[in-house]
């Protein structure tokens, strides 16, 4: 029998999309700890490039619009 989402949450099991924000979120502290501003670049992109596919997992997952309300298409006046 295939277990859903809500199953997999209450056995302690994250999203995949939140797995990646903690990925970003151990980034963040690794910049902050970081000697040197060639290794605080380094991990403020792989901080921004988690935080994007969290993004995309969520709009793969259903639980957010592929556009969001600042990116959607202005209509002619």
């Amino acid at each position: 029998m295939a277990s859903t989402r809500a199953e997999g949450e209450r056995q302690g099991l994250m999203k995949q999309s939140d797995l990646y924000r903690q990925n970003a979120e151990n980034c963040t502290q690794m910049a902050e700890a970081a000697r040197g501003q060639p290794a605080y670049s380094r991990y403020k992109r792989m901080e921004a490039a988690w935080l994007a596919l969290a993004e995309e997992q969520d709009w793969l997952d259903g639980e957010r619009s592929p556009v969001g309300p600042d990116k959607g298409v202005k209509a002619a006046k």
